[in-house]
């Protein structure tokens, strides 16, 4: 009796789960990456260009794979709280998120451990080289014409600002000043909440320069009150097409900028991060993509897992040594 109860059982089980394939569901163990929402998570800000950045992003991989891709702020330490957020999360595919270039600062700063070694890198999207920006009252015309009234003046006679001290935009300054030969103080850096208010500064004759991203820019050289001289870039960009680069305009071949791309925790599998690669490559190609990092003037630069990883590392570097140089490493 008992044997037949559990035959009829078996049977009666074997008819739900075929019943259930029937309708064209599936066991979850079974079912294909993603089966269910991902988190992005962003470490800046909602509004902000990483922000927007992220959500495009997100979008477009949602329409491509078919699962909500929801975007969580996690701000606060500098950047530290979303990236540790990140880099701690379950290594299983459901939770990714935007890296910044902040990542390959933050430990030279004694912030964290955390470095680009602590993530898998997904695929690089967007780089935002600085600009060299002037008042449009300055005297300087061209940025050779300024660099010379830089190396001419005292150490501390000109004043810039960008973003906080040993900000992306700091350093891309002591990268220039250490091209030309100059000490990395030689012009005084006035900390500022971020592009926005020093360019303010700049178009109100507080500062003599600025070294923020053109995009953060474009507002006051819209305006008519402020003009860029040099993009700190390996090539233009189309947006800004009239601006050179140092390389054009001085002959001085140095690059840097502020960078996006997405990444999980150390130890994704490697068929899940792959899947991602490949999607995220479409979100790049598309067309709503790059419309809309164009209508907004930021550079699009693609790199695929092995490619960013390369990209964070010679960044992480790079970083290193300006830090040391202005005194501002702790490592």
């Amino acid at each position: 009796m008992s044997k037949m109860i559990t035959r009829r059982a078996f049977a009666a089980s074997s008819a739900a789960a075929a019943a259930v394939a029937g309708f064209g569901f599936k066991p979850a163990l079974a079912q294909a990456y993603p089966a269910r929402p991902v988190t992005v998570i962003v470490p800046w800000g909602a509004g902000g260009g990483t922000d927007a950045t992220a959500r495009i992003v997100a979008a477009l991989l949602e329409k491509d794979l078919g699962q909500p891709f929801n975007v969580v702020n996690r701000t606060g330490g500098s950047g530290v709280v979303g990236h540790t957020a990140i880099a701690t999360a379950p290594a299983d595919g459901y939770t990714i998120g935007m890296l910044t270039v902040e990542i390959s600062m933050m430990h030279w700063q004694g912030l964290t451990e955390l470095a680009p070694k602590s993530y898998t890198p997904l695929a690089l999207m967007n780089e935002d080289p600085p600009g060299i920006q002037v008042s449009s009252t300055s005297p300087y015309k061209t940025v050779k014409e300024l660099a010379d009234a830089i190396k001419a003046a005292p150490a501390g006679k000109f004043k810039a600002s960008g973003t906080g001290q040993g900000g992306i935009w700091h350093l891309a300054l002591v990268g220039w000043l250490q091209a030309m030969g100059l000490a990395p103080n030689h012009v005084a850096w006035v900390p500022s909440n971020g592009a926005a208010p020093a360019m303010q500064d700049l178009a109100a004759g507080g500062l003599d320069l600025t070294t923020c991203s053109v995009p953060e820019a474009r507002a006051i050289i819209e305006a008519g009150k402020a003009r860029s001289l040099a993009v700190m870039a390996t090539a233009r960009n189309p947006v800004f097409a009239d601006v050179p680069t140092l390389k054009e305009a001085m002959g001085i071949d140095y690059s840097t900028g502020a960078w996006r791309g997405i990444a999980g925790p150390k130890g994704m599998p490697a068929d899940i991060a792959t899947k991602l690669t490949a999607s995220l490559k479409k979100v790049y190609d598309s067309k709503e993509f790059k419309e809309f990092m164009s209508n907004r003037g930021f550079g699009t630069v693609w790199g695929d897992a092995t490619e960013f990883a390369a990209f964070m590392d010679k960044g992480d570097a790079q970083m290193g040594v300006a830090m040391k140089a202005a005194g501002l490493s702790k490592a």
